[in-house]
């Protein structure tokens, strides 16, 4: 049996016309626009119309996804639906999608905070390279704004909302997913959440009135979090794929804040001009983060064909999800070659990073503090 691969081969994006800037929040909330770029590079963001709903932003961005990919809803085998904010508690987001696409498959929501897209891109590869299915729509969405607080400026400055979607099918040419890595550290669950609303606490007149249905975030620890995991599980599920940094086109890290982005190009020591940042129109869209630059990046040429893309994300559960993709037709591994000079380049970059790596988390605590010092300021 030929060895399947998974490969994107559309991609589409719904972004809301409402743009909410700076300026717009600093009539809202005690805040400014050199506060909020200072300290997260977030310059505005996008707020759903009337009309928009976590369905229809989904469906409007799978439809450019499937004609990308120049094939129907009715091609495809399955549908995930990546979300934290579906339009009901019941049913399930994916099956109204399904429904409003026209489309005859199996669909399913997949809840992994701001990692969902690359959660639900791995599972489909998956899927795929074990020869069950050879079409699958992915959707990243989040109307993350009906639980903002919007006196509350550690949280209503950070997010936005969009949806973004591929379409992942089968190929017997070697690219697409090349390694991934899923991660899950449940002891940080309640750094962000939202405290109502769910079975353990019901929404009452209270909880309402105390205003418990809307997010809260421990910026601190999630700051904390962010900086550790990013830089590390991009390292490692890059050396997965057997490559170095240095092969990698363009990094798309999960775009939550600029600071975090420019500490981990420094712990890779990559420059920060390879990591791709949209941040500062769209702010942070939770689980379509992510492939709201993938699309991004792609119809701005940053991302051609044959290029490898290395993303990265992290959100509420903890969680983080990462992914290294080949966008074209993947060449042999710079680490397939026992004795070739890229092999010998492989090795040492690996050695060089474990040494400094070590350095650098002991620097991290310094730097953290460093940080919310100028933060407080």
């Amino acid at each position: 049996m030929n060895e399947r691969y998974a490969k994107i081969t559309g991609w589409g994006k719904y972004v809301p016309e409402r743009v909410l800037t700076n300026h717009d929040l600093a009539q809202m909330v005690d805040t400014s626009d050199e506060w909020i770029v200072t300290r997260t590079g977030i310059r505005e963001r996008h707020i759903r119309g009337e009309g928009d709903t976590t369905s229809s932003m989904s469906v409007a961005a799978a439809q450019e996804a499937l004609d990308v990919a120049g094939i129907t809803a009715k091609d495809l085998d399955l549908i995930i639906v990546c979300t934290s904010s579906p339009d009901y508690l019941l049913p399930s987001v994916a099956s109204q999608v399904q429904h409003m696409l026209g489309a005859e498959c199996g669909a399913f929501s997949l809840v992994a905070g701001c990692s969902g897209w690359v959660y639900g891109f791995t599972t489909a590869s998956q899927y795929i390279r074990a020869g069950l299915y050879n079409r699958i729509l992915v959707v990243g969405v989040e109307i993350i704004s009906f639980a903002l607080d919007f006196t509350d400026r550690s949280t209503c400055i950070l997010f936005g909302d969009a949806a973004a979607a591929t379409v992942v099918e089968g190929s017997d040419e070697p690219g697409g997913l090349l390694a991934t890595e899923l991660g899950s550290d449940g002891s940080g669950a309640m750094a962000l959440y939202v405290p109502d609303g769910g079975s353990t606490s019901p929404v009452t007149q209270q909880t309402v009135d105390e205003r418990r249905q809307y997010m809260r975030m421990d910026g601190q620890e999630v700051f904390k979090f962010a900086v550790r995991t990013l830089a590390s599980s991009l390292k490692r599920t890059v050396y997965q794929a057997g490559l170095t940094p240095d092969d990698i086109d363009l990094f798309i890290p999960h775009q939550a804040n600029a600071r975090i982005i420019e500490a981990a190009a420094r712990q890779m020591r990559v420059p920060i001009e390879k990591f791709y940042m949209n941040l500062d129109r769209y702010g942070n869209t939770s689980a379509a983060s992510v492939p709201l630059a993938l699309v991004e990046a792609i119809e701005e040429g940053r991302l051609r064909e044959g290029d490898t893309v290395a993303m990265c994300a992290f959100g509420a559960g903890l969680t983080w999800a990462t992914a290294v993709v080949q966008m074209g037709t993947a060449e042999e591994s710079v680490a397939d070659s026992l004795f070739s000079a890229a092999r010998a380049r492989y090795l040492a970059r690996r050695t060089s990073d474990i040494v400094l790596d070590s350095a650098q988390s002991a620097l991290l605590p310094l730097y953290t503090f460093l940080y919310e010092r100028r933060k407080k300021r």
